[in-house]
C-alpha cells in the first residue's frame, strides 16, 4: 500500500505545548519580530476571564497590541476586511489569534491581506495567495478546530450567502501557543461540539482517498485521545489530564486533516452554517453518525479501524460488523455529551434539503476525498434521515 502512495507534506508551524505556556507569548511574538499585536479575540475571551491571561504576558513584556473582538461564530468576509485595515491603521506588524476557529481563521486571513492587499473576497479557493502574511501566532483557547496547523480560513460570503474556504500554504500560522488551562473554563456544550469536531476532522482525515501513512498516524492517535477523554472534559471542566488530551487530539486531527483533507461531514455541514447560522463544530458533530452509516461500504477495514480505536471489542466480529460498530460508536459518543440527535433538533426547515444537497456538492474538494462518491439522490437521502433522526 505504501508503494503505491504518492504525497507531499507541509507542516511549517512551530508548536508549543504545555500547561502555563500562555506566559511565553511575548517571546513568541518578539521571536518573530513583532512589536505590535493585532489581537483577534472571540468576543466572550473577557467575560470568562481569559483575555487578561492573554494580555498579560504582553503587557509585562511591553509588547503594545489592539484588540480587535468582533468576532462572529461563523465569521464573514467583512470581519477579515475591517481587521486588516484596523491593523493596517494601527501600524500592526503581527496578528495573534485567540480563541476558537472563527478567531484564528479571521487572524489568518488578516495577515495576509496585510501583504497581498485587496478584500478577503479576492482569496476565497486555493493557491490565490501569492504572499507570506505578517507574523501569525494561533492561541485555541477551545479543543476542536485545529485551526493553528491548517492552511485554511473558512468564511460566509455575505453577497451569496455561501461558505467557503481560502487555502493555501501561506496561510499556515507561524506559531502555535497549546495551553491547556486555557479551556478549562469551558462550558461543557463549548467543550462538546469543538470535540466531536476535531474527531471528525481525524476520521474523515482516516478514511479520505488522501490518507497516506503521515495522516494516518495523526489521525488514529486524534480519535484515540479525543474518544477516550471528551466525556471526561465534559463531565469535570477541571479534570486537566482529560483538557490536556482533547488539546493534543484536536492539534493532531488538524494535522491530519491539513494533509489528507475531510470528506462528506464537512461537505454537508457547509449548508447548515452558510444557510442557517449553525456553528460548524455542531453542524459536523449532529450530521457524523448519518454519513459515517452512508460510508461504511466505501471503506469497511477502515471504519472496523475506527469502532477499534474507539475502544470497541472487534476481534470477534467480520470486517463488516466491525465497521458497523463505528456508527454505533460515534452515535454513542454524540449522545455522551448531549450532541442533538437530528437536524429537526437543529430547527432546519426540511423543505430546505435538496438546495442544501446542491451546495453539500459543490464543496467539491471534501466530496471528492470522501470515500464513498455521492450522488445528489444520496446526499438528499442523508440529510432526510438526520432530519428525522433515529430516534
Amino acid at each position: 500500500m505504501i508503494a503505491s502512495k504518492k504525497f507531499t507534506v507541509t507542516q511549517p508551524t512551530e508548536i508549543h505545548f504545555g500547561v502555563g505556556l500562555i506566559e511565553t507569548l511575548a517571546d513568541v511574538v518578539q521571536k518573530y519580530n513583532g512589536t505590535k499585536v493585532l489581537l483577534v479575540a472571540d468576543p466572550n475571551l473577557q467575560e470568562v476571564g481569559l483575555l487578561a491571561k492573554i494580555t498579560a504576558p504582553l503587557d509585562k513584556s511591553k509588547v503594545d497590541y489592539v484588540v480587535f473582538d468582533h468576532i462572529d461564530p461563523e465569521p464573514g468576509l467583512r470581519l477579515a476586511d475591517e481587521g486588516c485595515a484596523l491593523a493596517l491603521k494601527e501600524k500592526c506588524d503581527a496578528v495573534v489569534g485567540v480563541g476558537g476557529g472563527s478567531a484564528m481563521d479571521v487572524a489568518k486571513a488578516v495577515a495576509i491581506l496585510m501583504t497581498n492587499g485587496g478584500k478577503a473576497v479576492d482569496y476565497l479557493g486555493l493557491g490565490l495567495i501569492k504572499k507570506l502574511g505578517v507574523p501569525k501566532i494561533m492561541v485555541p483557547t477551545t479543543a476542536g478546530t485545529g485551526a493553528e496547523v491548517t492552511f485554511t480560513a473558512v468564511f460566509i460570503n455575505e453577497e451569496t450567502g455561501s461558505k467557503g474556504g481560502m487555502n493555501g500554504d501561506p496561510l499556515y500560522p507561524d506559531a502555535a501557543i497549546l495551553d491547556p488551562a486555557l479551556t478549562v473554563t469551558l462550558p461543557p456544550h463549548v467543550t462538546a461540539a469543538p470535540g466531536i469536531d476535531a474527531f471528525v476532522h481525524a476520521m474523515e482525515a482516516f478514511t479520505s482517498t488522501q490518507s497516506q501513512p503521515i495522516s494516518d498516524m495523526y489521525a488514529l492517535e486524534a480519535m484515540e485521545l479525543i474518544s477516550g477523554n471528551i466525556h471526561k472534559a465534559y463531565a469535570n471542566g477541571d479534570n486537566l489530564e482529560a483538557r490536556s488530551a482533547m488539546m493534543m487530539g484536536s492539534l493532531l486531527g488538524g494535522k491530519a486533516l491539513a494533509t489528507a483533507g475531510v470528506g462528506l461531514v464537512h461537505a454537508m455541514a457547509y449548508p447548515l452554517g452558510g444557510m442557517f447560522g449553525i456553528p460548524h463544530g455542531l453542524a459536523n458533530a449532529v450530521l457524523m453518525p448519518f454519513v459515517v452509516n452512508y460510508n461504511l461500504i466505501g471503506d469497511p477495514e477502515k471504519y472496523a479501524r475506527v469502532a477499534d480505536i474507539m475502544g470497541y471489542d472487534v476481534t470477534k466480529m467480520s470486517i463488516r460488523e466491525a465497521a458497523t460498530t463505528a456508527v454505533e460508536a460515534v452515535y454513542n459518543m454524540n449522545q455522551d455529551v448531549n450532541i442533538p440527535t437530528s437536524l429537526a433538533a437543529l430547527d432546519i426547515p426540511a423543505d430546505k434539503i435538496p438546495e442544501m444537497a446542491e451546495i453539500a456538492l459543490t464543496v467539491t474538494r471534501p466530496v471528492e476525498n470522501n470515500p464513498r462518491k455521492p450522488s445528489l439522490e444520496d446526499v438528499i437521502s442523508i440529510y432526510e434521515i438526520a432530519h428525522k433522526g433515529w430516534e
